[in-house]
C-alpha cells in the first residue's frame, strides 16, 4: 500500500522525544512536512526523522495546502484546538497532544469538526498503551472489580517543575499541573471507570511553592516570577451515578508520596492499586488477598513486538485505526470529558464552589 502522508506542528520535545521516533518506527506513514514557529527546530526534526522530500513550514496554514493524510499537534495548549480544527478541516486525520483543549468549549468545537468533517480524531494518552494499564482495563471490562464507586487519580511529583518552554505561563497552557500530568492521571481512572458522566466538582489549586527562590528542582531552580500557574491541585468528582474520584496534581509538594500517571480503584468485587506495581486486591471465601501481578516480561496482548514503548503502541493503533477505519482507542468524546472536569476544578478554586455540571450525552 502507498504510504500515507503524515505533517507534524510543533516540533519541540514532545515532538522529538514522543511522536517522531514512534513513527519512525512505522512503515506504513512518512513524514513529509514538519512546522514550528521557531523555524531552525522544523529544520533540525526535518534531518533526523523525515524522508527524502520532507517540508519545513513555519506556518501551519501553509503546511496544510500540502497533501496531507495525517497530522500530528504538538504545540502550546492555547492553539490546540485551533489547528486541530484547521487540520480536519484541511482533510486530515488528527492526533492532538494531551491536553485536549485549553477550554471545554475549545474541546467542544474539535468534537464537532471531527464529526463535520468525517475524519478521525484522538488525544495523545500514552499510559493507555503500558502493559499495567491495558491488563487493568481488560479486567475491569470483564467486571473483576464490580462496581467501581470510588476511586484516586495520582499525579504527584515532589520537586519536577518543567522551567522550559511555555509550562509556567498560565495563558498559554491554561493551568499547571493539573492540566499537564493530572490529565493523564484523570483520563487512566475515567477509563478504567468506563464512566463518563460527571455531575459537580469541587477543587483547589495552589500556590505555595512557587514563590520559592532558589529552590531544588529537578530541571534547575525556577523563576518565581515567571511561575503564573498552581504549584499542586486537588479535585473531588462526583458522578451521576454516584461513584466518586479524588484527583491530585503536583509539580511540587512536599511529600514523599509522589506517583504519577496511576490510579486506585475500589470496586464491589475488589480494588486495584498502581502506585507499587500492579496489585489487586478482594475477598475470596471469606479471606482477604492481594495478588502482585508480574508484568516484567511479554509483550501487550492484541500488539506486534514485545516490550515496545508506550508512544510506540499508541502510535501503532492510531495508524491502524486509519488503515482499517476503526475507532481510535483514545476518543475525542472521553477526551472532552477530561477537560471539562480540570476546567471545572480551575473554576471551583477561583470561586470557592462545588461547579454543576450536565453532560450526560457526552459519550453517547
Amino acid at each position: 500500500m502507498e504510504k500515507l502522508k503524515m505533517g507534524i506542528i510543533g516540533c519541540g520535545g514532545i515532538a522529538t522525544a514522543k511522536h517522531l521516533p514512534a513513527l519512525a518506527q512505522i512503515d506504513e506513514v512518512e513524514v513529509i512536512a514538519f512546522c514550528d514557529i521557531v523555524e531552525e527546530r522544523a529544520v533540525e526534526a526535518r534531518k533526523e526523522f523525515g524522508a527524502d522530500y520532507a517540508k519545513v513550514f513555519a506556518d501551519y496554514s501553509e503546511m496544510l495546502q500540502e497533501e496531507l493524510d495525517i497530522v500530528h499537534v504538538c504545540t502550546p495548549n492555547i492553539s490546540h484546538a485551533e489547528i486541530s480544527i484547521a487540520a480536519l478541516e484541511a482533510d486530515c486525520h488528527v492526533m492532538c497532544e494531551k491536553p485536549m483543549a485549553k477550554t471545554y468549549e475549545e474541546g467542544k468545537a474539535m468534537v464537532a469538526a471531527a464529526k463535520r468533517t468525517g475524519k478521525k480524531l484522538t488525544i495523545g494518552y500514552q499510559n493507555r498503551f503500558r502493559t499495567d494499564a491495558h491488563y487493568l482495563h481488560k479486567i475491569c471490562q470483564e467486571d473483576a472489580l464490580g462496581d467501581i464507586y470510588f476511586a484516586k487519580a495520582h499525579a504527584i511529583r515532589r520537586r519536577a517543575v518543567p522551567t522550559w518552554g511555555v509550562f509556567l505561563d498560565e495563558e498559554a497552557q491554561g493551568g499547571g499541573p493539573l492540566i499537564d500530568i493530572g490529565t493523564h492521571a484523570l483520563d487512566l481512572t475515567l477509563w478504567m471507570m468506563d464512566n463518563y458522566k460527571p455531575k459537580y466538582v469541587t477543587g483547589k489549586a495552589y500556590h505555595q511553592l512557587s514563590a520559592t527562590k532558589n529552590a531544588a528542582n529537578a530541571w534547575g531552580s525556577w523563576n518565581p516570577e515567571a511561575f503564573k500557574v498552581e504549584d499542586s491541585a486537588f479535585g473531588f468528582i462526583t458522578m451521576e451515578n454516584g461513584a466518586t474520584i479524588f484527583l491530585e496534581s503536583s509539580w511540587a509538594l512536599n511529600s514523599l508520596d509522589t506517583k504519577e500517571a496511576k490510579t486506585t480503584l475500589c470496586g464491589s468485587k475488589g480494588g486495584a492499586d498502581m502506585n507499587d506495581g500492579l496489585t489487586i486486591n478482594g475477598e475470596d471465601h471469606s479471606l482477604l488477598y492481594e495478588k502482585k501481578i508480574e508484568l516484567e516480561t511479554g509483550g501487550v496482548d492484541f500488539y506486534d513486538g514485545e516490550g515496545e514503548s508506550p508512544a510506540l503502541l499508541e502510535a501503532k493503533s492510531w495508524v491502524r485505526s486509519i488503515i482499517e477505519d476503526t475507532e481510535p482507542v483514545v476518543r475525542p468524546e472521553e477526551a472532552l470529558v477530561v477537560t471539562q472536569i480540570l476546567e471545572a476544578i480551575y473554576r471551583s478554586s477561583k470561586t470557592g464552589e462545588p461547579v454543576f455540571l450536565n453532560q450526560s450525552s457526552e459519550k453517547e
